[in-house]
């Protein structure tokens, strides 16, 4: 009918004509997809209509009569019998239906199969789901607390002090709600100091979690990497990582980051629960190139995903709810009677382990603390494992005087020692702990774990100390995971303890990391043994290591040798893995050094050994070199090898192509992978081409998928339409779907409208959810006539977490170049205590030239504790040639943490002749873990051979040759 009304009625009637008929109520474009067979009409009348219409056009043209394709033999009268087509559209609707009941069956069928076979894999775990109301806050990882009332009558000496919610909970509460809702996969990071209540919250809320969901909790990383392979983490599944740094920071942690990162991309919902303290998560999380050194990329990647909740170090801002609760809580009431609001260390017995380990008593308590001590060393230079007693053994001597050494018992010191280190403190909590076997009863013997709240205090006190030589040689006999014995390597390295460094990297080697060997080159290398680093990288390269063909490679490309070098890269690429990442970072120094055609055949090399990122590189390169038809190779390369990041783009490139049906059938396979966000993102695509209907029609198909932010674009397009009455109910459809961010976009609707009562609980809705912008919307509605309460608003998102956010905001108001009022909120935030705020406008007043504003600011900031100012004043004293307050400013600032104060403060004794002076500050610097603040003219002026000992440099001493193969086989 359609090939009859372009070809033999000349178009007529016009589709716009067809369209106007009153029965079919329809859009133009609507009845031409009928018209060129890509749609089914769902209204039999609709289709009469347009029979009808060009019917009557056929008789004006007098052609009924005549052939309708010179082929069938039929007449257009007999084409257009109306009889015909209306049993043509009833055995068409029959069959849509069937195929339709057929599909929705199909896919029962495989979710049934798929949940069968998922019941199966996880039957088949070392560790299993449970529901999640079954499991016990004990067994889930929460510290027993002082004596008071147990919450678990079966459990007596477990006590569980009523819970004290604070601000924190309840956004953490209704993000998880929002979760379970939206039917999200979610990763939610407790992120706290120690003994701070990180597990204790996270065990609290799971009470907005369904009952009907499933918890696991794998023992390590490796139970939790069979997990993710067997897919056993399906929908209403809570995954319980409590302290994630024990997942993330193992042989195959990196592996564990990147296969949960696909989870939480798959269906949901499912939340993943894990606490982290800032140090390990400042670790995981720090930027990188992307280099050999990078060790943490899908860790990183992964904790990019995560919604964090920041646990307060203290109750200060909610000690009347805690002296509420302390009326009907007995261990509350006495944690309260020591004073001060560190409530949750002292239920934890914090203080009293400090002072049982930094007063030691009885005849055993000095040798007691000496092996607390090696712990609280092993545990804060890289242990993240159980610590054999043999180590600390053998360490412990170096931490005690000679005259403690000459009084204990060679026969039982130890015994002694252990009790006391072992002993329990307020009937909670000892120092040294037993650790459980993985399964079974009982403990695992010959180790041992420390006390969170002493690695936390260890971290703090023991900051600037070097552990003695017996540590470290303790550590190269007895310590046997090769990624422990590397960490270690490196600490002795950046404490310029250059001899431990060598023997902890070839013992690492030994035991299974290859890259040991690489790094104990390097340090040949630098000091000069460049025949030793070539004979250590050769014997590692002939054991089939693939950082040492990197090495190789490099040395012959810069011998000119391309053809070997290109060998020996690809031979790294095909070991996959982190020597993939090796080429990427020889790329992108190719690349930044402007020789891009190298560049890119490493980038290949990467990609052709399944590096994704490689990948994108290139069709990045190829897209600047306007090598449009390879970028889009090179998408679909990446789209055929399942990334749904490279399927959208091709899907878009489609669409723009004008294949909308190729596009529709990509997106269509990323959503069946799990990926909703794909049909908006087209969706957009269709809507930015000026296809309004079909843009539409893909963001219902969002919708109906369970995407909920489609329905905030689809109101943003009604709004541009001028439906605003559609616009907001889409709107209030999101709000209650859980979007939190349709709540700041209906706000902003309802403030331009003129109901600020309305706008002002949408903000408020959105912030306590934890929208930054609501915040800054809240402060400036009040800043216009309630000043005071604009700033209580302000102090209040400080509280709350959301000054980096508050900031960022004003970096971008400098940006669009609206200086005065990123000033002003600037002063907002530093006025309500924030030291970076000040900080930020103190640098903004010094690069106006206002110095006397500058200096006040700093100040300010030093006052509230802010290392940098401190240092920021004293370079400025410095620069004015007040010699002596600069001194000062730089020792205070070197006794708040700041280590380049103590560089700073060497190089003034050095300039003023006091070499004695200036060495002892630079060992300062070398102990604490710094040596690379350090020139390499001061370290070879002052300990050509590295430190040993208490300071003492070291003679020239022998280089550790491998007494295996080099490749680290035992």
């Amino acid at each position: 009918m359609g090939a009859l009304k372009r070809h033999r009625l000349g178009g007529l009637p016009s589709d716009n004509a067809l369209s106007k008929v009153p029965q079919l109520g329809v859009s133009r474009d609507t009845v031409g997809a009928w018209l060129r067979g890509e749609r089914f009409p769902q209204r039999s009348e609709a289709l009469r209509a347009v029979l009808g219409e060009i019917r009557a056009e056929a008789a004006r043209q007098d052609v009924l009569g005549a052939p309708a394709d010179g082929v069938s033999g039929e007449s257009v009268a007999e084409l257009l019998a109306e009889d015909r087509w209306s049993q043509t559209w009833e055995a068409e609707r029959l069959r849509l239906t069937r195929s339709n009941q057929e599909g929705v069956a199909r896919q029962q069928a495989r979710r049934a199969l798929e949940d069968e076979e998922r019941r199966a894999r996880r039957a088949a775990l070392a560790d299993r789901p449970r529901p999640v109301r079954s499991w016990a806050p004990k067994r889930l990882g929460v510290h027993p607390a002082i004596p008071g009332e147990s919450a678990d009558p079966d459990d007596a000496d477990f006590v569980l002090p009523t819970y004290v919610r604070r601000a924190h909970d309840v956004r953490l509460h209704a993000r998880l709600a929002a979760a379970v809702a939206d039917h999200a996969s979610l990763l939610v990071v407790v992120r706290g100091e120690s003994c701070t209540g990180k597990t204790r919250t996270a065990v609290e809320a799971l009470k907005a979690v369904p009952d009907d969901f499933q918890l696991l909790f794998p023992t390590d990383a490796a139970s939790l990497l069979a997990m993710l392979a067997a897919d056993a983490l399906g929908r209403r599944t809570v995954l319980w990582l409590n302290e994630a740094q024990h997942y993330l920071d193992s042989p195959v942690g990196e592996a564990v980051a990147a296969a949960l990162l696909r989870r939480l991309d798959a269906e949901g919902p499912f939340i993943a629960l894990a606490t982290l303290w800032p140090e390990h998560d400042k670790t995981f999380t720090a930027q990188h190139t992307l280099s050999r050194d990078d060790f943490n990329r899908q860790a990183r990647a992964l904790l990019t995903q995560a919604h964090y909740v920041h646990i307060p170090p203290s109750f200060a801002d909610d000690l009347d709810a805690v002296r509420r609760a302390a009326a009907q809580d007995r261990s509350l009431a006495t944690a309260l009677e020591a004073g001060g609001s560190d409530v949750t260390q002292v239920l934890a017995a914090g203080p009293d382990l400090v002072a049982h380990y930094e007063h030691p008593h009885g005849p055993h308590g000095v040798y007691g603390k000496a092996l607390i001590s090696a712990a609280m060393d092993a545990h804060r230079l890289g242990i993240t494992r159980a610590i054999p007693l043999a180590f600390l053994h053998d360490a412990a001597p170096g931490y005690l005087t000679d005259s403690e050494r000459a009084a204990a018992s060679p026969d039982n010191w130890f015994t002694g020692a252990l009790t006391y280190a072992q002993k329990m403190i307020k009937e909670t909590i000892s120092p040294l702990q037993n650790v459980p076997r993985p399964s079974g009863m009982g403990a695992l013997p010959g180790v041992v774990r420390l006390a969170d709240y002493l690695r936390q205090h260890g971290r703090c006190t023991r900051r600037l100390l070097c552990p003695p030589t017996t540590f470290w040689n303790a550590a190269t006999h007895h310590l046997t995971n090769p990624n422990d014995l590397a960490r270690l390597a490196d600490a002795a390295s950046n404490r310029y303890r250059l001899r431990h460094a060598a023997h902890l990297y070839r013992a690492a080697a030994e035991a299974g990391n290859p890259y040991a060997w690489v790094r104990l080159a390097y340090m040949r290398k630098e000091a000069g043994d460049q025949e030793g680093a070539d004979r250590l990288i050769r014997t590692a390269a002939d054991a089939g290591n693939a950082y040492a063909w990197v090495w190789l490679a490099g040395k012959r490309e810069e011998a000119g040798d391309l053809e070997e070098a290109d060998r020996l890269y690809r031979a790294a690429a095909g070991a996959g893995g982190v020597h993939t990442d090796a080429l990427m970072g020889l790329a992108y120094k190719r690349e930044e050094a402007g020789h891009r055609e190298r560049a890119e055949w490493l980038y290949r090399t990467a990609a052709d050994a399944g590096h994704l990122l490689a990948l994108h590189r290139l069709q990045k390169m190829r897209k600047e070199a306007g090598d449009q038809e390879e970028v889009e190779r090179l998408v679909r390369r990446g789209a055929y090898a399942g990334s749904t990041y490279d399927m959208v783009r091709l899907a878009k490139m489609r669409a723009n192509a004008g294949d909308h049906q190729e596009a529709e059938r990509l997106v269509r396979a990323v959503v069946d992978a799990g990926d909703t966000d794909a049909l908006t993102v087209l969706a957009r695509s269709r809507e930015e081409a000026g296809d309004h209907q079909g843009a539409e029609r893909l963001y219902r198909a969002a919708i109906d998928a369970g995407d909920t932010k489609a329905l905030r674009e689809l109101a943003y397009m009604r709004e541009e339409a001028g439906d605003k009455e559609e616009a907001e109910r889409l709107y209030r459809a999101a709000i209650d779907a859980g979007d939190r961010f349709a709540m700041t976009d209906l706000a902003v609707r309802r403030e331009e409208a003129g109901d600020q009562e309305e706008a002002e609980r949408l903000y408020r809705a959105a912030a306590d959810a934890g929208v930054t912008y609501a915040w800054t919307q809240l402060v400036d509605m009040r800043e216009v006539g309630d000043q005071e309460e604009a700033e209580r608003l302000v102090r209040q998102a400080v509280e709350a977490g959301h000054t980096y956010a508050l900031t960022e905001q004003t970096d971008i108001l400098t940006e669009s170049g609206d200086e005065e009022e990123a000033e002003r909120l600037y002063r907002i935030v530093a006025d309500a205590g924030h030291a970076d705020a000040l900080m930020r406008l103190a640098g903004r007043r010094e690069k106006a030239g206002d110095e006397e504003e500058a200096e006040r600011l700093y100040r300010t900031a030093a006052d509230a504790g802010h290392a940098d100012a401190l240092m920021r004043l004293a370079e400025r004293r410095e620069k004015a040639g007040d010699k002596e307050e600069a001194e000062r400013l730089y020792r205070t600032a070197a006794d708040a943490g700041h280590i380049f104060a103590w560089v700073r403060l060497a190089d003034i004794r050095e300039r003023a002749g006091d070499q004695e002076g200036a060495e002892r500050l630079y060992r300062i610097v070398a102990d604490a873990g710094h040596a690379s603040s350090l020139s390499r003219v001061t370290e070879q002026k002052y300990w050509q051979y590295g430190l040993e000992g208490e300071h003492a440099a070291t003679r020239p001493w022998p280089w550790p040759e491998p007494c295996t193969d080099a490749g680290g086989s035992p």
